[in-house]
């Protein structure tokens, strides 16, 4: 059973939690960005390497001997917090749930520093000036700091279309099209 991205449960609140309070307690806003941040780049050398995926999932390797990889694998490259916490993951039978574990993660983080993710989606790609711009709107609107992501989705025909949590905006042009002909 390989690492797949999955949503934040009960379990993973609890992981997401315990990691946020113990690196606001060992750094601070520093910290904690760090843990976000190698979390992140762990999950995602996952994602991009089916085997590295298999040994994280696995429960047929034995916790000592993934222990004794894990240390090899990270120590040195990730912080003494992040491979601790992995660890005991692992020792707790839970490194399957590691994507939930960080998704909560990052969600905490987010609410933490008030900052919310927004995907930008366009029919072209957007300069950065109109990046700029659709952040310092999104910013008055919405109060937190946006975390832009821009995509370029190739069937619009125009406009723009805005992702924000679970809140899908579409001020497309096939949509404003749609409403003007309903």
């Amino acid at each position: 059973m390989p690492l797949t991205d999955a949503q934040p449960d009960a379990l993973a609140e609890i992981y997401a939690r315990s990691l946020i309070e113990l690196a606001q307690a060992q750094g601070g806003r520093e910290a904690v960005e760090a843990s976000a941040s190698e979390l992140e780049d762990i999950l995602e050398i996952a994602r991009s390497n089916p085997k590295f995926s298999e040994f994280l999932a696995s429960r047929v390797l034995p916790v000592a001997q993934r222990s004794a990889s894990i240390e090899r694998i990270f120590k040195g490259r990730i912080s003494n917090l992040t491979l601790r916490f992995l660890q005991v993951l692992n020792e707790k039978g839970r490194l399957p749930h590691l994507s939930a574990v960080a998704a909560a993660y990052d969600a905490h983080v987010q609410r933490l520093f008030g900052r919310v993710e927004v995907d930008v989606f366009t029919a072209s790609p957007i300069s950065t000036d109109e990046l700029k711009a659709i952040r310092d709107q999104l910013q008055r609107a919405l109060g937190r700091e946006p975390i832009v992501h821009p995509y370029v989705e190739n069937g619009m025909l125009g406009g723009v279309k805005l992702q924000i949590g679970d809140t899908l905006v579409d001020g497309s042009l096939a949509t404003r099209l749609r409403k003007f002909r309903d």
